[in-house]
C-alpha cells in the first residue's frame, strides 16, 4: 500500500475538495465556496432590496411603480453584466390601479384617525365625502341550506335580491359597514415557531417514502348550476354586493381587515371601478369599535377623502427577463424566478423585494466570478404574479407550451427555480418531477445541509396544479419545477400581504444563505451532462379537471 507523502497530500486535497461526489452528482465544491464568499464578502443584496421596496415600493401589477422597477431591474442586470435583459410585454385584462392619497376619521361621537387601508382597484371618493355609517350582516344561508363541494353556502339568489331590496333605503346618503367584526381575543399560547424543526423536516423529506398521488382539481360547473339554486357562493353574493351598494346610493363601503395588532391586507378580489364603492379596509380595532358604538344607539359619523387613480397604459404589462448565455449546451435552458409585483398596502419587502433581490444577486454572482455556464442561465422577473401568476402563466404559453401541445422550447428547459418564500432560509426543495429528479436536486443541495439548520432534502411531487407560486405555471404546462420550503419567521404571522411588509422585517443573514443556495443549485443543474429527469409520457400527470390516470409501475420511481 502506498501512503501519501506529505508533498503529495497537498497536491491531493485540493482536487478532492473541488469536486466532491454525492450520491450520483459530482458537485462543484470549489466554485460553491466562491459563491459563498462573494455572497458574504461583496454582497449587493440588501442595496437591491432598498431599491425594489424603499424607491419603487409598493409594485403593484400596473402602477407606475411597477413600471419603473421593471425598468430599473433590466438596467441593473445590464450593468452586472447579464446578456440582452428586456421586458416581455403582455396584457393584464384590466387597467393599472394606485392609490395616490387617503385619510379618513370618525367625526361624532368621538373624534379619531382611523387606520385603513384602501382596498385594489376600487375608486376614488372624488373629494370629501362625510356621513353616518350603518352596519348590515348579510344572511349566511337561507333555511335548510348545506354545502356544495365542501364549501358553505349563502342564501339563494331569491332571498339575497330580498335581503338587497329591503336594505336598500337604509344605505343611501351612508358608510357603510358589511359584516360583523371578527373577534380576535388575546393569545396566551406560546408565538408560533419562527424557525422549522430539523427532525421534523428530515421526516417531511425522506426520499424513501413515495410521492402523494396526484391532486386534480375538478373542473368547476358552468352557468347557473344546481349549487346556485341551492345557495349562493360567496364570489356570486359579493357580485351582487358591488353592483347593489352604488345603485342604492351607498357613499363608501368599510371591511374589517380581520387581523390582530393592527394587521391589515387589503388585497383579494377585483372590484371593477364601474361597479364598485370606494372601499377601505379598516384595522379590526377600529372596526370593532365602531360597532360597539353602533351597538350601543350611537349615531357615528366618518369622514373619508381617497385619492386613487387608473391607468390605461397599465392593461399592457411587462416581465423582466435576461441571461447568461451558456458554451455547448447553450441552446438548453436552467431558469431562475420570482415575482417583482407586490400588493400596495406596505412597501413589498418580503413578498417579494427580497425574492425578486435574491434572483439578481445569484445572477451577479455568478457573473461577477466570470463562470461560464454549459448551460443558459435565464432569469425571470413576474408581473402579476399576485393576481394569479398572469406574468409567468403568459410566458409559459409563449415560450413552452404545455406537455400535450408542446412549443419549441418546451423540451430545452432544463428546470425552473422559484423564490417566493419570504426572508427566512431555504430548508428543502419540492421538485415537479419523478423521484430521481429529486434525488439530483437533493444531491446537489447537501453541503447546505450545515446539521440540519439549513437544507435537509428534497422531495418529488406530482401535483399538476396552478396556484400558489409562480411554480404553478410550469406545473400546469408539465414542466420541471422546483420550490421551497423555507423558515417562516414572521411571514405569516406579520408581513404576507399585510401593511408590515416593509425592509425591516427583512433578515439579511438567512437571505445571503438563500443566495449561496440558489446560486450554486443553478450553477449545478447548468453543468450537468444530462437534463434533469422528466415524467415521461405515462408517467405525466393529467391537467387540471382531467381525471388521474394510474401510475406505471416496474420502475420504482414517480
Amino acid at each position: 500500500m502506498c501512503v501519501p507523502t506529505n508533498v503529495t497530500k497537498r497536491l491531493i486535497l485540493p482536487l478532492v475538495l473541488a469536486c466532491a461526489v454525492v450520491g450520483e452528482e459530482r458537485i462543484d465544491q470549489e466554485t460553491n465556496a466562491k459563491i459563498r464568499s462573494e455572497a458574504t464578502g461583496r454582497s449587493q443584496l440588501m442595496r437591491t432590496v432598498h431599491v425594489l421596496a424603499d424607491r419603487y415600493g409598493p409594485r403593484l401589477t400596473g402602477s407606475p411603480n411597477y413600471a419603473d422597477a421593471a425598468n430599473w431591474v433590466a438596467s441593473q442586470l445590464t450593468r452586472w453584466g447579464l446578456n440582452n435583459a428586456h421586458l416581455e410585454p403582455f396584457d393584464m385584462g384590466y387597467v393599472g390601479w394606485t392609490n395616490e392619497r387617503a385619510y379618513g376619521y370618525l367625526t361624532a361621537p368621538v373624534q379619531q384617525n382611523l387606520v385603513f387601508q384602501t382596498l385594489a382597484w376600487t375608486p376614488s371618493t372624488n373629494g370629501t365625502v362625510s356621513g353616518s355609517i350603518v352596519q348590515l350582516v348579510v344572511p349566511e344561508k337561507s333555511p335548510g341550506q348545506g354545502s356544495a363541494n365542501g364549501r358553505a353556502l349563502g342564501p339563494t339568489r331569491e332571498d339575497m335580491t330580498r335581503w338587497l331590496d329591503e336594505n336598500a333605503p337604509r344605505v343611501k346618503g351612508k358608510i357603510v359597514m358589511i359584516g360583523r367584526a371578527r373577534e380576535i381575543p388575546v393569545d396566551l399560547r406560546p408565538p408560533p415557531a419562527k424557525r422549522l424543526d430539523a427532525a421534523r423536516l428530515r421526516e417531511q423529506y425522506d426520499p424513501k417514502p413515495s410521492p402523494a398521488p396526484q391532486t386534480v382539481r375538478p373542473i368547476p360547473p358552468q352557468g347557473v348550476a344546481g349549487a346556485e339554486r341551492d345557495g349562493l357562493t360567496p364570489s356570486q353574493a359579493a357580485d351582487m354586493l358591488d353592483a347593489w351598494l352604488p345603485s342604492s346610493g351607498a357613499l363608501l363601503l368599510l371591511r374589517d381587515a380581520a387581523r390582530p395588532h393592527g394587521q391589515i391586507g387589503a388585497f383579494g378580489r377585483f372590484a371593477g371601478s364601474s361597479v364598485a364603492i370606494p372601499t377601505v379596509v379598516l384595522r379590526n380595532e377600529d372596526y370593532g369599535r365602531i360597532e360597539r358604538l353602533l351597538a350601543d344607539g350611537e349615531d357615528v359619523h366618518a369622514e373619508f377623502n381617497i385619492a386613487n387613480r387608473t391607468y390605461t397604459v397599465g392593461h399592457t404589462v411587462n416581465n423582466v427577463v435576461a441571461e447568461i448565455p451558456g458554451r455547448d449546451k447553450a441552446d438548453e435552458v436552467v431558469m431562475v424566478g420570482a415575482h417583482l409585483d407586490s400588493w400596495h398596502s406596505a412597501t413589498g419587502a418580503t413578498d417579494n423585494a427580497i425574492g425578486s433581490a435574491i434572483v439578481m444577486e445569484a445572477a451577479r454572482i455568478i457573473n461577477a466570478l466570470g463562470l461560464k455556464p454549459r448551460r443558459t442561465i435565464r432569469v425571470a422577473l413576474w408581473a402579476g404574479e399576485e393576481q394569479g401568476l398572469l406574468g409567468s402563466n403568459a410566458y409559459v404559453k409563449r415560450h413552452f407550451g404545455t406537455f400535450e401541445q408542446p412549443a419549441a422550447e418546451f423540451f430545452k428547459l432544463d428546470c425552473y427555480f422559484n423564490v417566493d418564500t419570504g426572508t427566512g432560509r431555504l430548508r428543502g426543495a419540492r421538485v415537479f418531477g419523478p423521484r430521481d429528479a429529486a434525488d439530483v436536486i437533493r444531491d446537489a443541495l447537501a453541503p447546505f445541509d450545515e446539521g440540519g439548520a439549513g437544507i435537509v432534502g428534497a422531495v418529488a411531487g406530482r401535483d399538476r396544479i396552478a396556484g400558489g407560486a409562480d411554480t404553478g405555471s410550469f406545473r400546469v404546462a408539465g414542466l420541471p419545477a422546483i420550490g421551497w420550503d423555507a423558515d417562516p419567521i414572521e411571514y405569516q404571522s406579520h408581513t404576507w400581504h399585510t401593511n408590515l411588509d416593509t425592509y425591516e422585517r427583512i433578515l439579511p443573514e438567512d437571505a445571503v444563505k438563500t443566495v449561496t443556495v440558489i446560486a450554486a443549485a443553478i450553477w449545478h443543474m447548468s453543468n450537468r451532462d444530462q437534463m434533469l429527469p422528466r415524467f415521461s409520457k405515462e408517467q405525466m400527470p393529467q391537467p387540471p379537471g382531467v381525471p388521474a390516470r394510474a401510475t406505471p409501475t416496474g420502475t420504482g420511481k414517480d
